[in-house]
């Protein structure tokens, strides 16, 4: 863990395979980073742009595309996995996550199949598999933890999605072996959706997606859910005047987790502030959203676009792997 008294631990939201051997061991030999996370939109950077897969996806000709991505992507997985595994083996985390089929969110049974076969290919203990924070995937997340498979909640932008996983991660423990699983609450989205409104109707910016997940943070550690921590996710700075390492900086909390492109974990590292943030008391995070209200904006339907901006995200990240792939 990177703030070991404070149990919170950074994660590289990169998967890239030149990257595993190289500065990703640097992290991890340096202390610094303790797991990693994917996405199909990590995936989709890597496999598309890196030459590193060029032979790999030579040799698979002959398969279908969605075989020939996952042939890439559990090489990776289980690959980040061995690297880590010293960490897991003395439960310093050691965790890389790997996404199911996002076109499944809607399929319970469906995602359920495909997480337990991607963690029965993989076949690392370390490996979490992410399931969105669906209807459907509430039921999944319920079933794979009672099959004692550590789980990701994903794409995590409401206190609603939150508890429902954290309901899910405590119903599944209940009926099987208990395991690790984290919640990823993804926050700077929303500042972006927001930020250039709230300029021009005088209120402060980059502090909602902050707030939401501080709130969230809170909920959950209320839950008492065992071995559940609260993952902040979506947590890299794109333009504006933000410091490189804010969505870190500034969502600093105890039993916690934060996934970061390599980039802001190292500016993160160099100059940011190891100061404990969380929690924020209600009464400010309350009096913040009051204002927003009063604007006239609909904070819970910019949340409700995140959701579903974020899934049909993902959903056109996988897709156009597949078509380059076939």
């Amino acid at each position: 863990m990177y703030i070991p008294e404070e149990k919170f631990s950074l994660w590289a939201d990169f998967i890239e395979r030149d990257y595993l051997d190289n500065g990703f061991r640097t992290l991890i030999e340096e202390g610094i980073i303790n797991g990693a996370t994917s996405n199909p939109s990590i995936f989709k950077s890597a496999i598309l742009t890196s030459p590193a897969y060029k032979r790999q996806i030579e040799e698979l000709s002959g398969l279908d595309a969605k075989a020939k991505y996952e042939a890439l992507a559990i090489y990776d997985i289980q690959k980040a996995a061995d690297i880590l595994r010293p960490l897991y083996d003395k439960g310093d985390d050691g965790y890389v996550s790997i996404e199911v089929d996002p076109m499944l969110c809607d399929d319970t049974e469906a995602t359920v199949d495909e997480g337990r076969r991607l963690y029965k290919l993989i076949d690392r203990p370390n490996v979490m598999i992410k399931v969105p924070a669906t209807e459907a995937g509430y039921g999944a997340m319920r079933t794979l933890v009672s099959d004692g498979i550590a789980v990701n909640a994903t794409l995590v932008f409401s206190k609603e999605q939150a508890l429902a996983a954290a309901d899910a991660f405590a119903d599944g423990q209940q009926k099987g072996a208990s395991v690790d699983t984290v919640i990823s609450v993804f926050v700077s989205r929303i500042d972006r959706a927001l930020d250039a409104v709230l300029v021009e109707k005088g209120i402060t910016p980059a502090l909602a997606g902050i707030y939401n997940a501080a709130a969230i943070y809170s909920a959950i550690e209320a839950k008492g859910v065992s071995r559940c921590r609260t993952l902040f996710a979506s947590t890299g700075v794109k333009g504006g005047d933000l410091r490189p390492s804010y969505y870190i900086d500034e969502l600093l909390a105890a039993n916690t987790v934060n996934t970061a492109p390599v980039e802001t974990i190292e500016a993160f590292v160099k100059k940011g502030d190891r100061t404990i943030k969380l929690p924020v008391d209600a009464e400010t995070i309350d009096a913040h959203f009051a204002k927003i209200e009063a604007a006239g904006i609909d904070f819970d339907g910019v949340v409700a676009k995140q959701i579903s901006d974020g899934l049909d995200a993902f959903k056109e990240a996988f897709s156009e792997i597949l078509s380059e792939l076939e």
